[in-house]
């Protein structure tokens, strides 16, 4: 049996009386790895923000059956206010919530321990003790990964997680997303296409309503189908993951 962790149902949101998601379904399964893409503007970030208690949808339901805190959520690297004065070790302990009142000295040197440990998995802990306005975007990015997995969620959830990184700690955090995606589900959102069909397992195009793709095979006439208009643009030695090789013989699958 397929284990769900969330279902979202007829989810619809609107800004200052604009729609942004309409009637959206979409059910996130135990080892799902999906890559959310579409348009600017189209509601990935909506339906990332819905799916966090950010925003208040107009109607529809989203049924977890995880507990809150076990989703980890890596935001908009460029949201982040480098000026506060915060060391690294900091911003991951950070990530922890504590469920309960009370010991927490012993909480404190545990959290602080696994803090270290996955600044070592992400080869940064000697940065332990920088503070973040000193970090390079990767840096960055790596620091608020380990964050996201101090409650080691049962869903990691990336919200264009490719913006503000250099390419090489792009394929590292690709690697390192495939090899989390054992003990965890990954929601990733993205512009490249391209780049993400190469890892991911399975696309949600959003532009308003949600269409599910159970494949990281997707075309350009099943994008334009998904009334997602977007170009894939293929990357080094990977363009037959990305289209699918039913084209060539004019089918419409």
């Amino acid at each position: 049996m397929i284990d769900k962790l969330v279902e979202i149902q007829n989810l619809t949101v609107r800004f200052d009386k604009e729609l942004v998601l309409d009637k959206a379904n979409l059910d996130i399964n135990r080892h799902d790895f999906m890559g959310i893409i579409g348009p600017n503007g189209g509601g990935k970030t909506t339906l990332i923000k819905a799916l966090l208690g950010l925003v208040e949808p107009e109607s529809g339901d989203i049924t977890f059956h995880i507990p809150s805190n076990k989703i980890g959520y890596l935001p908009q690297i460029n949201q982040i206010d480098k000026r506060f004065p915060i060391k690294v070790i900091d911003v991951v302990r950070s990530g922890k919530s504590h469920n309960s009142k009370g010991w927490w000295f012993q909480k404190d040197q545990a959290d602080s321990k696994f803090a270290e440990q996955l600044l070592e998995e992400m080869g940064i802990l000697h940065i332990r003790n920088k503070a973040i306005g000193e970090l390079s975007g990767g840096q960055m990015q790596r620091v608020f990964l380990c964050r996201s997995l101090m409650n080691q969620p049962e869903l990691l959830v990336l919200d264009e997680p490719d913006t503000f990184v250099d390419n090489q700690f792009e394929s590292e955090l690709y690697e390192k997303l495939r090899e989390l995606n054992k003990r965890m589900a990954i929601l990733l959102v993205s512009h490249d296409v391209g780049t993400i069909s190469y890892y991911v397992k399975t696309i949600a195009c959003v532009n308003q309503q949600v269409h599910y793709h159970p494949s990281n095979v997707i075309s350009t006439e099943q994008l334009a189908s998904y009334n997602c208009p977007l170009q894939i643009i293929t990357h080094g030695d990977i363009p037959h993951t990305v289209l699918s090789t039913h084209d060539h013989h004019g089918h419409n699958h």
